[in-house]
């Protein structure tokens, strides 16, 4: 599989320039939120969301100040949300590291999340960057509506596929859209265009969404088992809604019902896995994902060839094939 290394040849220097420049803007001269965003930027993670923004930029012509501009904000957005979601989810773990609530408490985190937004609000008015603001300001409204959604579905263990469709939608894959379209409006791109490539990012948010689903039913470590961490945490994600439409009513209700009353058993998360295989859950994600693949690489197509575009079809391939 190509790697990301290779991925980011035709914007390496931009990236490059862009993570110090990351640094400066995430900055304050209050030490606390000092201290935590270098702990943060210690542990970046692949950075596949700037890397959309440089790319989709230099594909519709050249890197400008305003790209700068753009991955930053997608960058400040994305890390305010992560931490946030650890809040919420009360998760004490990030990457293979504690998270920021876990060191520091929920209040920290929450006021470190709300800091990076507002950095973000910031540095667009600064650069008058009203354009990218719109476009960012909208994703993170959508992802808000995307969370509040899925919660208030997953409280009925009820979400039925087109609910998690406009889910996995609002929260992942209008992200990976607003860094294509924040990239290719930094670049001069016409409106048309702008939309155009919007939609492919949303194509690739859907698709790399349904990996990540599929990563729940494969084995991991030395055991040989599966994570089952979505079932543990009870989310009715693709491969599991899919599988429990095909079954009959009287399994189907069963298996509701040991995901609600024994969901953190791994017993019960290898007959949940053992279940979706049964019913072809893994199928049918895999298949649909690839649907989603194939439509984004359908519109990215539509653009003239160039080390940019071959770095973005990689990109997308990459999307779906990632052991992690």
């Amino acid at each position: 599989m190509i790697s990301l290394e290779d991925i980011r040849r035709p914007v390496s220097r931009e990236m490059k320039e862009f993570n110090s420049r990351f640094k400066t803007e995430a900055s304050s001269n209050i030490p606390l939120l000092n201290v935590v965003t270098r702990y943060v930027l210690r542990r970046k993670g692949k950075q596949m969301r700037p890397l959309f923004v440089f790319l989709s930029s230099r594909l519709n012509g050249e890197i400008t100040e305003s790209t700068f501009t753009a991955a930053s904000l997608v960058e400040l957005m994305h890390t305010a949300t992560l931490v946030h979601d650890d809040v919420v989810d009360e998760s004490n773990e990030r990457r293979g590291a504690f998270s920021i609530n876990a060191i520091w408490k929920s209040k920290v985190a929450v006021l470190f999340g709300d800091y990076l937004l507002a950095k973000g609000l910031q540095l667009a008015v600064e650069k008058k960057e009203y354009e990218l603001l719109e476009i960012v300001s909208n994703t993170s409204r959508e992802m808000s509506e995307g969370e509040l959604l899925q919660l208030q579905k997953s409280r009925s263990l009820n979400i039925d596929m087109d609910t998690y469709y406009e889910v996995i939608r609002k929260k992942t894959a209008s992200l990976i859209a607003s860094c294509t379209a924040s990239g290719a409006k930094a670049a001069g791109a016409s409106d048309e265009t702008v939309k155009r490539i919007h939609q492919m990012g949303i194509e690739i948010g859907m698709a790399f969404q349904i990996k990540d689903d599929l990563f729940d039913y494969q084995q991991h470590g030395l055991i040989g088992k599966p994570t089952g961490n979505d079932i543990k945490e009870k989310k009715f994600t693709l491969p599991l809604i899919y599988a429990l439409n095909q079954a009959e009513s009287g399994k189907r209700k069963d298996m509701i019902r040991k995901i609600k009353n024994g969901s953190r058993s791994q017993r019960v998360v290898n007959e949940v896995v053992q279940f979706v295989h049964d019913q072809g859950g893994i199928e049918f994600a895999r298949d649909k994902m690839n649907e989603y693949k194939a439509r984004a690489m359908e519109i990215l197509h539509s653009f003239p060839e160039s080390p940019s575009r071959d770095s973005l079809r990689d990109l997308v391939e990459y999307t779906v094939s990632r052991k992690k």
